[in-house]
């Protein structure tokens, strides 16, 4: 990965090539620390690539006489980081794929809530107060309390309702 650089000073010419063989060294060194962020060998390649890339364009910055073992880490570091938060800001392919999901328009509700009530209204008023108290919510026994009749014929009323609701309202509401 040779790429040329701007180079400030004739003395800066003459390191270069050591400094970019030493980098070539530390490359085992930077795979060994870029496994501590990632996991997956693809992710860690592309780490170690990125952070090469960085320190090899930015190899005038670098100061002769620091540890470059610890410039480099620190890039890798660094880029880690913003590539981190950079897809934290970002979605997902699952994220984006659930957002386009389907969702019924409320129109459709409405719609539906109006066919349910008109259907409601032609149930006969034993069958329609029975459901209505037990799809609120109402126990079983205190339902046949207030309707004045036994759990058994509670339950049967139920039952009837719910048939002739679905028979009123299709096959879309099973």
């Amino acid at each position: 990965m040779k790429t040329s650089f701007p180079i400030n000073s004739a003395s800066n010419c003459k390191a270069k090539p050591a400094l970019e063989a030493e980098i070539v060294q530390l490359t085992t060194a930077l795979r060994a620390f870029a496994r501590r962020f990632l996991r997956s060998e693809d992710d860690i390649d592309d780490l170690v690539q990125e952070t090469l890339v960085k320190a090899l364009n930015s190899l005038h910055l670098y100061r002769p006489g620091t540890s470059l073992k610890s410039w480099l880490f620190t890039i890798m570091r660094n880029t880690f980081c913003t590539n981190y938060r950079r897809q934290k800001r970002e979605p997902t392919a699952m994220e984006a794929a659930m957002e386009q999901v389907s969702i019924a328009p409320s129109q459709e509700w409405a719609l539906r809530e109006r066919e349910l009530e008109q259907a409601l209204t032609q149930l006969p008023d034993d069958r329609r107060r029975a459901l209505i108290l037990v799809a609120t919510g109402t126990s079983y026994e205190d339902a046949a309390r207030m309707c004045g009749c036994r759990i058994g014929t509670l339950k049967s009323r139920v039952n009837r309702a719910r048939g002739s609701l679905l028979s009123m309202l299709g096959d879309n509401y099973d």
